[in-house]
C-alpha cells in the first residue's frame, strides 16, 4: 500500500458544544492520509492515476468551513466519508487527524485531536 499525506491543513470553523465556539469560531487543523496504489501514476506520470491532493484539500475545507456540528468526531467522519466516496475505486482507505489547537478548556496543552481510520489502511 502507498500513501498520500496532506499535512496540517488549517481552516476556520464553527464546530463545538459551547456557544462561544459556534458564535466566534476557531481554528482547526486537518491531516489526511490516503491509502492507494501509486505504482501506475509513478510509471505513467498521469494525474488521472492518482489523487489530486488539491481536490482532497477542497473536500476538507468545504466540510470544516461548512455546516457547524457539535463534535469534531462528526467533522472527521464526514471528511473520511466524502474522501472515500469521491475517490471510490482509487483510494482504499483514509486516516483523518483533526486537531483543535485552541479548545475552550482550561489548562496547559498544545492541542487536542482525534484520529479516525476508515477502509483499508495498513
Amino acid at each position: 500500500m502507498d500513501y498520500i499525506h496532506v499535512n496540517e491543513m488549517e481552516f476556520w470553523g464553527y464546530h463545538g458544544v459551547f456557544p462561544e465556539e459556534t458564535k466566534l469560531g476557531q481554528r482547526f487543523r486537518v491531516s489526511l492520509s490516503l491509502a492507494l496504489s501509486l505504482k501506475e501514476a509513478g510509471e505513467t506520470d498521469q494525474l488521472e492515476k492518482t489523487v489530486n491532493y488539491g481536490e482532497a484539500f477542497n473536500i476538507c475545507r468545504d466540510i470544516v468551513e461548512g455546516e457547524p456540528v457539535k463534535l469534531v468526531e462528526t467533522v472527521a467522519e464526514r471528511i473520511a466519508s466524502e474522501v472515500l466516496s469521491s475517490f471510490k475505486g482509487l483510494v482504499k482507505g483514509c486516516k483523518v487527524v483533526l486537531i483543535k489547537p485552541d479548545p475552550p478548556i482550561p489548562g496547559h496543552y498544545k492541542s487536542v485531536s482525534i484520529e479516525i481510520t476508515r477502509g483499508e489502511f495498513v
